[in-house]
């Protein structure tokens, strides 16, 4: 799959299929064409919930630049907020929005938006889901639908102990049939 092309959205869920509709009306891949964005997070892979964002992130390498840049495209949109802040470490921008009851939250930091980690949780947690099927992704989008957040979901069903979003990164390096027998074992 190319998550770096969002016409995948087209042909999925209602939900997937209005997203795309809404990014492209706001033209917000175009408008970022520059920091390489990449929408990641539930609605990609299927897992969303009625309070669903659209997260998109992208890599800048001027954070006072990027941080002007949302507010010129986006201050307009309901609720826009943006903030500066450390976090892990580094220096990130956080800007969020609402457009056609969707909300929208664009995350930008110094490293490429592949190796951010919103966009590998969500390639592990595809993997899973593709693994695991049908039962197990219902039972992600109950716990979230229960007030749990993707990652704790994913762990708890998982049984991985310790820091979920972690733990869920440190499975990019397990094969697939050692997810399976994990799995079998819960």
């Amino acid at each position: 799959m190319n998550w770096q092309d969002i016409s995948y959205l087209n042909s999925g869920s209602a939900i997937q299929k209005r997203a795309f509709k809404c990014i492209n009306k706001l033209q917000v891949f175009n408008l970022l064409a520059e920091y390489s964005p990449i929408l990641t997070g539930t609605i990609p892979i299927g897992i969303s919930i009625d309070s669903s964002d659209l997260d998109i992130t992208c890599r800048f390498m001027d954070a006072d630049k990027f941080e002007r840049k949302m507010e010129n495209l986006f201050r307009e949109q309901t609720d826009f907020k943006i903030q500066q802040k450390e976090k892990n470490g580094y220096w990130v921008v956080v800007a969020s929005f609402t457009y056609q009851d969707f909300p929208f939250e664009i995350f930008g930091s110094l490293f490429p938006p592949t190796d951010q980690n919103s966009y590998r949780h969500m390639l592990i947690e595809h993997r899973i889901l593709q693994l695991l099927g049908k039962e197990f992704r219902l039972k992600v989008i109950q716990l979230k639908k229960e007030g749990l957040k993707t990652e704790p979901a994913f762990a708890q069903l998982l049984k991985l102990e310790g820091d979920p979003y972690q733990q869920l990164l440190n499975m990019e390096g397990v094969t697939d049939s050692e997810i399976l027998q994990h799995w079998n074992k819960s």
